[in-house]
């Protein structure tokens, strides 16, 4: 070889652009696309949402380079992560499959608020050669630049992002402090918005929840309820045929039906995925009375929830037939009384109640059977005889509310234990990152953890015990207010009354002897 000839080097030009596949001699048209979003559904929003199309159909047709594909839209979208976003998703698709080389968009935040979100798809567009072309900017994908410029603007988006989230929250928290309420028309019974911006009745809808109270207290449950209104052919708050047993119990329990507000009961836990939780102390609630017109008085609200409470107490399945379920009690074998019935095809029909576990044991129960007549004959005995003392009776009941609603050994004790499931928590961590950290025996650190889990599942279920003996006394607490509130008033009974009767009698217990017991939700017991 000739060592002293000059080296020569033959430069082979690229023929095959790296970003977009394609041949560099060969001149085709770019296949652009347009993305346009706006996230709100208010008229100012849609007239920027139909200038965008607009805009973007045209810059592309213009360009004498560039083929038109498409204009793809999210329209009342919240640009903070891109799984809901229709019509972003649907752009990537068709990208990723070899329809789009150009998408042409306003700016970063139009694209996504979220960085980690904006730099993944931007990467995965850029393997399969789909550049992104962002014109406020001025960024291409393409460009060596680019990812840098647009890791930065990313995060300038976010955190425009978290700002206006925080701002919209604190206005929210703002209007709950000055007690503005403000309710989700399209999907609530009985209300639209009015002229002041408060919520105003609307007749024909009212008629559709004092029913559904009314029924409640009639003995129906939930349930039985739903079907109801759905034989009936009333449509649900949300516009739908079917009746749910949940919508009911709903009803049954919002507040704002007596004309008070609960507010903030849910708040946004991460202003990216929008995850919403019960409040449950992590952020303050304001309870506004008197903020609008009631439907249900709230005499008739605190009845209705003084039976939910009721009914949720009673060990077996309330079945709801009558007023009397689930109230009259065996006193030989503890089982309720249900309803049967006699002669149900002549004229001679009447309804009974007897034990319903009275020809199931070995020994037939000694009770006898009763007919309505006599347990509401009873009632009212015993109802007159609550009234001839009753100036003692709710003294005695004023004692017992306080008692019961005096929590402060409990509130202490559930303290305690949240301090303890913290601590627990803590050392749980350290344990795992330790052992992740360090070379360990493991069955030393399996026992360790074990320990861990064991003392926290411990305090767990103690914690939960308390919040529901606190429930408990609350709901009783509230059934004796209830009771007091109905007697102090009443003067002699001389006829039977549903309502009545629904408030103030926890149970009826009947003696083989036909003799029968009446205990008051105050906790009062008279013979009969």
């Amino acid at each position: 070889m000739n060592r002293t000839a000059a080296r020569s080097v033959t430069v082979i030009p690229p023929t095959i652009n790296p970003l977009t596949h394609l041949s560099r001699a060969a001149v085709q048209k770019r296949r652009v696309a347009g993305y346009a979003r706006v996230s709100t559904d208010s008229d100012e929003q849609f007239t920027s949402y139909e200038a965008q199309v607009d805009y973007y159909t045209q810059y592309i047709k213009r360009n004498p380079e560039w083929e038109f594909v498409k204009v793809y839209t999210d329209e009342g979208i919240s640009g903070t992560n891109t799984k809901h976003r229709i019509g972003f998703n649907e752009m990537i698709a068709d990208a990723m499959s070899g329809k789009i080389d150009l998408i042409v968009t306003k700016s970063v935040s139009r694209f996504a608020r979220n960085t980690v979100d904006s730099l993944v798809t931007i990467r995965k567009l850029k393997e399969k050669g789909v550049e992104v072309y962002f014109e406020k900017e001025n960024i291409y994908t393409f460009d060596g630049k680019g990812e840098l410029l647009l890791t930065i603007m990313s995060s300038l988006a976010q955190e425009e992002s978290r700002s206006i989230s925080e701002n919209v929250t604190w206005g929210q928290r703002k209007r709950f402090a000055d007690g503005k309420v403000n309710l989700p028309y399209k999907q609530f019974l009985g209300y639209r918005k009015g002229a002041d911006g408060f919520p105003e009745v609307v007749p024909e809808e009212a008629a559709i929840v004092r029913r559904i109270y009314t029924r409640f207290m009639a003995g129906l449950t939930p349930g039985a309820i739903a079907k109801e209104l759905t034989a009936d052919g009333i449509p649900t708050p949300s516009r739908k045929q079917r009746w749910q047993t949940s919508t009911v119990e709903s009803i049954l329990q919002n507040e704002k039906y007596k004309g008070a507000a609960l507010l903030q009961k849910c708040f946004t836990v991460d202003f990216l995925t929008k995850k919403r939780k019960v409040n449950e102390g992590e952020v303050p609630q304001y309870y506004v009375e008197h903020s609008h017109e009631p439907i249900i008085t709230p005499e008739e609200f605190d009845k209705v929830q003084t039976e939910l409470a009721r009914r949720k107490r009673i060990s077996r399945q309330y079945s709801g037939k009558s007023i009397f379920s689930s109230r009259i009690i065996c006193g030989d074998c503890g089982s309720y009384f249900g309803s049967k019935v006699w002669n149900s095809t002549s004229k001679y029909r009447r309804v009974i109640w007897q034990c319903n576990s009275k020809f199931k044991g070995e020994r037939k129960c000694e009770t006898p059977h009763l007919d309505e007549e006599t347990i509401k004959a009873g009632f009212v005995v015993a109802l007159n005889a609550i009234i001839d003392s009753k100036d003692s009776i709710l003294e005695d009941c004023r004692l017992m509310q306080t008692t019961l609603t005096d929590c402060t050994g409990i509130d202490a004790e559930i303290e305690s234990l949240l301090e303890e499931i913290d601590v627990v928590t803590e050392l749980t961590k350290r344990c795992i990152a330790e052992n992740s950290q360090t070379a360990q025996n493991q069955e030393e650190y399996a026992a360790r953890y074990n320990g861990f889990v064991e003392r926290y599942e411990k305090a767990k279920a103690q914690l939960e015990q308390l919040r529901a003996t606190k429930a408990a006394r609350e709901a009783q607490a509230e059934a004796i207010g209830a009771f007091m509130f109905e007697v102090q008033e009443l003067d002699a009974l001389t006829n039977f009354d549903d309502k009545l009767w629904l408030t103030v009698i926890d149970t009826v217990t009947v003696h083989a002897d036909g003799r029968m017991t009446f205990k008051f939700q105050g906790g009062t017991e008279i013979e009969v």
